[in-house]
């Protein structure tokens, strides 16, 4: 006999974004999750929402789909060597964000550059974020970088083995746009998502990346365009929005100018659904762990984007780009969420209009494959309203 699923209720949400840029907003009270997938969602009363094991009480907060951080540097565990730092993934998920991916393990120390070393630490680094989630927060990782003599058959090996990502293109030895192409192609043949480089070199080792190169390799996301950190000349990223089908990352530790510059450009080309975000940390400018509600609040303030199309930014186009089963409350995917008001005495008349004027909302909660996480958030301001457990 099946044991009976884990069923979370979450009740009285005040608002609900969906993720999914088309339709930002639903006309939805309470989620039923059922054993960490999302099952239902509508008007309480049209929902069987009896027997459930944990009940949520919103207090009429606003529930989005977790947030989704496209670009970090981790190493191990929840430490980085970078900036000396322990629980950096704690304290992001504090800041709305429940799914990380990684592009590339960049600061660990004495990192090998030739071909086993590189594949022996990329399966490495998938495995042991794919066995411990730090705070239950979902890192992608085990992205290595490409580098001279690797050949096909290490990509299949990697990708047999359950790699999924490739690093950042440019911070490794191959330096060329038809070299990192023919690699690019067979990772994608097995399996793997490539990332590249954008802009000026941001670590020792790394060099200019320009919009020639980009679009040579073709990869599937466009990493920090906006620079990481210096960006590339105005007309070069133009060109990249123009001619370019991947998604456009936009991270924290970038230029805020380019940032918005590549908004605009999406916006008038119609293609605001391949805009992601990341935080590109931790790095030498940090760690963010409010750099995915910044962004979100910088875009809607200074990019005049509707703060719910915003948010869309860092939870669905991530998901459908990343090809994840989280950022959108849809059916079937898992129960990743975030709860959220306005910050206490912060000017707008709700969440939405508070973060449009560039303030960052409290978060109350977060919740994991249906699992409670983290309460009222140490890192953003505090919100107005807080959700609460009523049934455990």
């Amino acid at each position: 006999m099946s044991e009976t699923p884990h069923k979370l209720v979450i009740r009285n949400v005040g608002l609900m974004l969906s993720g999914r840029i088309e339709a930002p907003v639903l006309d939805a009270d309470c989620l039923v999750a059922l054993d960490g997938r999302i099952a239902q969602w509508g008007h309480e009363a049209d929902l069987d929402t009896s027997g459930a094991e944990t009940v949520i009480d919103a207090h009429g907060v606003t529930l989005s789909p977790g947030l989704i951080d496209s670009h970090v540097h981790p190493v191990v565990g929840d430490y980085t060597p970078r900036q000396q730092q322990l629980h950096w993934i704690d304290s992001t998920l504090h800041g709305g964000v429940t799914t990380m991916i990684s592009a590339g393990e960049v600061h660990m120390p004495g990192r090998p550059n030739d071909p086993v070393g590189t594949v022996a630490m990329a399966i490495a680094a998938q495995r042991w974020y794919d066995n411990l989630r730090p705070s239950g927060v979902k890192m992608h990782a085990g992205a290595p970088l490409l580098q001279k003599g690797l050949e096909e058959h290490h990509f299949k090996q990697m990708g047999e083995a359950g790699v999924r990502l490739i690093g950042e293109v440019g911070l490794g030895t191959i330096k060329d746009g038809k070299t990192a192409h023919e690699m690019v192609g067979w990772a994608r043949k097995y399996g793997m998502q490539s990332t590249i480089h954008t802009g000026g070199p941001s670590i020792p080792g790394s060099g200019l990346i320009d919009a020639d190169m980009v679009l040579d390799t073709g990869t599937d996301v466009v990493g920090h365009i906006n620079g990481g950190h210096s960006a590339l000349p105005d007309d070069q990223i133009i060109c990249i929005c123009e001619n370019c089908k991947a998604a456009l990352e936009i991270v924290h530790n970038g230029n805020e100018r380019a940032a918005l510059l590549t908004l605009n450009t999406a916006r008038e080309l119609g293609k605001l659904d391949q805009v992601i975000l990341g935080t590109d940390g931790p790095a030498g400018s940090g760690v963010q762990p409010l750099g995915i509600l910044r962004m979100v609040a910088m875009l809607s303030a200074l990019g005049d984007v509707p703060a719910e199309v915003a948010f869309c930014f860092a939870t669905g186009n991530t998901a459908r780009r990343r090809t994840l089963d989280v950022g959108l409350i849809e059916k079937g995917r898992a129960a990743d969420f975030v709860l959220m008001d306005q910050a206490q005495h912060a000017p707008g008349k709700d969440l939405l209009d508070s973060v449009r004027l560039g303030n960052l909302p409290g978060v109350g909660m977060t919740v994991i494959d249906g699992i409670v996480r983290s309460q009222r958030s140490r890192n953003t301001p505090p919100a107005t309203r807080l959700p609460e457990i009523v049934t455990q």
